[in-house]
């Protein structure tokens, strides 16, 4: 037996346990390491106005705690509508819903001459085992969403945390960070923090201001037409048109245009028309004027960072998808060098943009040509 081969097996048995550990102590810590991560680029859009208050004088701790306290009050505002709709929604549909069953049935008495009765209907629902089966599923199933309402509390605590100690500690833990580092090296993590910040906030905040345009010309329009609840359906569309890519415009859009279908199809008609051109107007002409100063992402480039966010990490990969692409598409514009490129179109050859050979240089004739003949 060769003198390497007990020494090469031990070391692989010790990096076969070294990595089955860290894998291990990698999956324990996993949910605390997106919790950090949300954290961080919170903090990211928290700095732009937590240091304008530095430099009026308002000390970090007291000035992210007063933008902590601005957001969470956004945040709250938000949820209290939603939640006042959603309640108020289902309340309206127990009341009304033994007059639509009993409508149904009328129905299809009248049209397929069934002999259908309500009572009979109520009484078999309640004695039969589905109803009971699902009542016994319920009941056993109270400690579990209890739990997953404590886990989900403990997340948002710890997000908030981090956050804070991010935004309020930015420049020690900056400096932290460089101290061991050489000066050439501090310099270049210096301007990459400068990038992010300015990227990450600008986008989250040029979206917000578009949250808002949409949702108070959405809840003029609603209130015009006398759509109930027009402030939550503003802030919903608002809301959830400008932080879900692409997709989001169509999934906040059904709502309003379900409530409105139920007072007036010719309501929900008009509510359908409005949606599509006030998207028209954003995309246009308020989009790019306010993205001029910040970062402007392709649709297709953020639909795809929020599936492959997804893909990696669920719902916190979607979540924190398009802030990261503008990150990392304002890395690309400071270190990555552009050159011009020619305007150059399919045609034949000739220059002038007409083809792809016409603004290639031309080669000098081998042969020199003769004079004019005597």
């Amino acid at each position: 037996m060769p003198r390497w081969l007990p020494r090469a097996f031990v070391l692989a048995l010790a990096l076969l346990g070294a990595y089955h550990l860290l894998s291990w102590a990698f999956l324990r810590v996993l949910e605390l390491l997106l919790d950090v991560l949300i954290a961080f680029f919170l903090a990211l859009a928290m700095e732009p106005p937590v240091a304008a208050l530095a430099r009026h004088g308002v000390r970090r701790g007291p000035g992210t705690a007063l933008v902590s306290l601005l957001l969470l009050v956004a945040a709250a505002g938000f949820f209290f509508a939603l939640g006042s709709l959603f309640v108020e929604q289902v309340s309206r549909l127990a009341e009304n819903l033994p007059r639509y069953v009993s409508e149904v049935l009328h129905w299809s008495n009248a049209h397929f001459h069934t002999d259908l009765d309500v009572d009979k209907l109520r009484s078999r629902l309640v004695h039969s085992g589905w109803v009971r089966g699902f009542l016994r599923s319920g009941a056993s199933n109270v400690w579990g969403v209890s739990a997953t309402l404590l886990s989900v509390v403990f997340h948002l605590l710890t997000v908030a945390l981090f956050t804070f100690y991010f935004a309020a500690e930015g420049p020690r833990l900056r400096a932290a960070l460089c101290s061991v580092l050489p000066p050439a090296q501090q310099a270049e993590v210096l301007r990459a923090w400068e990038i992010a910040v300015a990227k990450t906030g600008g986008y989250i905040y040029s979206r917000a201001l578009m949250a808002l345009v949409s949702a108070v010309a959405h809840y003029v329009f609603l209130e015009l037409l006398g759509i109930p609840y027009a402030a939550a359906l503003g802030v919903w569309v608002g809301v959830l048109s400008q932080f879900v890519p692409t997709v989001g415009t169509y999934i906040a859009g059904a709502l309003p245009l379900l409530i409105a279908f139920t007072v007036d199809p010719w309501s929900a008609l008009w509510v359908f028309v409005f949606i599509v051109l006030y998207q028209q107007f954003e995309n246009y002409v308020l989009q790019p004027r306010i993205t001029a100063r910040t970062v402007d992402i392709h649709p297709a480039v953020a639909f795809g960072s929020v599936i492959a966010g997804t893909s990696l990490l669920g719902v916190v990969g979607a979540l924190i998808a398009v802030p990261a692409t503008a990150t990392l598409q304002g890395f690309l514009g400071a270190y990555v060098r552009r050159y011009k490129v020619p305007d150059v179109s399919v045609g034949d050859g000739s220059r002038g943009g007409k083809g792809f050979r016409g603004w290639l240089p031309r080669r000098r004739s081998a042969v020199r040509r003769r004079g004019p003949e005597r």
